[in-house]
């Protein structure tokens, strides 16, 4: 399955849809993106509608299985296409913290500690307030 984004005026992603791979494939049985988009067009009789393809396997600019990642991120509704980065970035958590220009994903300006010796109920969570993160224990 190939997966599409739809996106708004604003390059916002409102929608994600699966299309079959064989949709995708030209007369010589070479997947096109343009063809999915097409056929989402006329699927939903959206001339205009503005789509982009999105893969599955890609998280933080790698792709799970090894091969060659596709615009850094699985897009997810409420995600922005970049097209400079020809990348989906996540909306963005807090005002404090700094874009990735590698994986395009949002980052503290302070490191996240890590999880050594904490119990298995607590966590780290991120204050906006005091720019550092707060050992929470529900």
């Amino acid at each position: 399955m190939a997966s599409f984004a739809k996106l708004n005026l604003e390059n916002i992603v409102i929608t994600v849809e699966s299309v079959v791979n064989e949709v995708l494939k030209d007369s010589n049985g070479v997947e096109q993106e343009q063809l999915g988009i097409d056929f989402l067009k006329n699927l939903y009789n959206e001339p205009n509608a503005i789509w982009k393809q999105t893969s599955y396997n890609t998280h933080n600019g790698i792709h799970n299985n090894g091969g060659t990642p596709f615009r850094k991120n699985f897009a997810g509704i409420g995600y922005t296409y970049d097209e400079i980065r020809d990348a989906f970035i996540p909306p963005k958590p807090y005002n404090s913290w700094i874009l990735n220009e590698f994986s395009c994903k949002w980052e503290a300006p302070v490191a996240k500690p890590n999880r050594d010796g904490l119990e298995i109920n607590q966590y780290w969570n991120w204050n906006e307030e005091t720019q550092n993160w707060i050992l929470q224990t529900p």
